[in-house]
């Protein structure tokens, strides 16, 4: 029998050859060299898209924008309405698959606006970036900020959350999710909180140029 890569198989092991070299070929099927990147945007009701159809919640107009920019990606749907970062934490792992390169992580505004402790939603998203970090998952951290009518003393104690562990952990940020619908509320749904299709294309325009810079680093 002729050598194969530089190793001369006695016949008797035919059987393992071409069980090795079947093995190879589904791995190089299964892992293509060109293979999309996947980018899990993980939240609450702003990126499950409340109240929208499917095609006009944040992941499908991230992905509809990234592609029309000539991007091979993917981006997932993991948003949950009304979900804590109590609740992020709690379904991360199993929610984020190993196939993830990236993740867009948006939760806490439910934190806030039950009035939650910042401490809670500081320690909850600590230890989701230390969690995804840990299995090499890029990160963009989207920012939120307390409304004005919880007072002072509360901002000061929540606001400085999403700044301080994107310097911490060495994160893609974007500072507030919710900035580009400041004053729009033609751009809002009835409940004067959650956007119109047109309010989710809006905040896709003002997250995009961050979302490419986190996509410019990853290798896939």
């Amino acid at each position: 029998m002729q050598p194969v890569y530089g190793l001369k198989l006695k016949k008797a092991s035919l059987p393992v050859m071409i069980g090795l070299l079947l093995m190879a070929f589904a791995l190089f099927v299964s892992v293509p060299a060109d293979a999309k990147i996947q980018i899990i945007a993980f939240g609450d009701s702003l990126t499950a898209g409340y109240n929208l159809p499917a095609s006009s919640a944040f992941p499908n107009q991230l992905e509809k924008a990234l592609v029309e920019s000539g991007l091979d990606v993917e981006v997932i749907n993991a948003g949950v309405s009304g979900d804590t970062t109590s609740g992020g934490l709690q379904r991360l792992d199993w929610s984020i698959p190993d196939s993830a390169n990236a993740v867009i992580l948006e939760l806490g505004a439910n934190d806030m606006l039950r009035g939650l402790s910042p401490q809670i939603t500081l320690k909850n998203l600590d230890e989701m970036i230390t969690r995804l970090k840990a299995r090499k998952i890029t990160i963009l951290l989207a920012g939120m900020l307390a409304a004005p009518d919880l007072g002072k003393d509360y901002a000061a104690a929540f606001n400085p959350i999403y700044p301080d562990l994107a310097k911490k952990h060495d994160v893609f940020f974007y500072p507030f999710f919710m900035e580009s619908l400041m004053g729009r509320t033609d751009l809002l749904q009835q409940d004067g909180m959650h956007p119109t299709t047109q309010g989710v294309a809006l905040f896709v325009q003002a997250i995009l140029p961050k979302v490419k810079e986190m996509l410019a680093t990853i290798k896939n």
